[in-house]
């Protein structure tokens, strides 16, 4: 596991140059791709100042539109291809995004099947360039509760979602905070294998929210509450041998408001007291 940057997630502004100098100057250990930046300066140049960094490459490879029409997913789809070639000539090797936990269109089973169907061509496509793909489950109650259908929404439902798609290359993008509000536990994560877990994702919940009560964008930075076991959290992923990126997205407004350099010092100070929880 290594500590990545995301810095959409943590309100970070700076061009992808400023971004690979300031994860070097805090101790960041990786830092996600940035597409723009790799069409503009090519792989062979991304590859050479990720190096130079002495960076990984967390995530970034983009995913193609899918919650729509089947019109807009399959504009979507023309020239996918071409995007993942590129990420992955860079040395990205992970993709990940999120699943909607209700509907008000589809009811489960065609909603699942529809999911597993697109899914499946933006897998094809990605494991055929090596790229690993995780899904994210929304575990707040309140994020599926005003849709006339409800959709997966924990960790059991994702992996039958992961199967369903077929291809070697699926997993979840794990994140502390659905973990929780899903009710999840310890024995969930270590049933997993390592490659199952693409990306991971940390955070902590505001203090006396009961459990159906939590609102998805209001969180806080990990280790800030102490309501999120985060210490269990990361000693069962480094149990099972994750080895994927760990990165803060707290939705913190505080973070937002910061100047860049003092938003990278915090977040991986958070990063590193929660690592120091879990004894990593």
């Amino acid at each position: 596991m290594f500590k990545n940057l995301s810095p959409g997630a943590v309100g970070i502004k700076a061009d992808f140059k400023t971004n690979l100098k300031l994860c070097k100057d805090v101790g960041f250990e990786g830092l996600d791709l940035n597409m723009g930046a790799a069409k503009q300066l090519g792989p062979e140049k991304v590859k050479a100042m990720y190096a130079e960094a002495g960076l990984k490459i967390g995530g970034g490879v983009p995913c193609p539109d899918f919650r729509k029409d089947e019109d807009t997913f399959k504009q979507a789809m023309q020239g996918y291809a071409d995007s993942v070639k590129l990420a992955a000539d860079c040395g990205c090797t992970r993709c990940a995004t999120w699943i909607m936990p209700g509907s008000d269109e589809l009811p489960f089973q065609e909603n699942f099947d529809t999911h597993a169907r697109r899914l499946r061509e933006v897998a094809k496509v990605l494991n055929d360039h090596g790229i690993f793909f995780g899904l994210e489950f929304v575990g707040p109650k309140t994020s599926r509760a005003s849709k006339k259908y409800e959709f997966v929404w924990n960790m059991p439902g994702m992996l039958q979602l992961c199967d369903a798609i077929g291809t070697p290359n699926m997993g979840l993008l794990l994140d502390a905070w659905h973990w929780h509000t899903s009710g999840g536990t310890a024995d969930d994560i270590k049933a997993l294998k390592g490659s199952q877990v693409v990306y991971v994702h940390v955070n902590d919940a505001p203090k006396d929210v009961g459990m159906d009560e939590y609102i998805d964008n209001q969180r806080a930075l990990p280790g800030e509450t102490g309501v999120i076991d985060i210490g269990t959290f990361l000693r069962c992923l480094n149990e099972i041998g994750c080895d994927g990126p760990i990165t803060s997205e707290p939705f913190s407004q505080a973070l937002r408001e910061m100047p860049d350099d003092e938003a990278a010092k915090v977040t991986i100070g958070n990063l590193n007291k929660i690592f120091d929880v879990a004894g990593l």
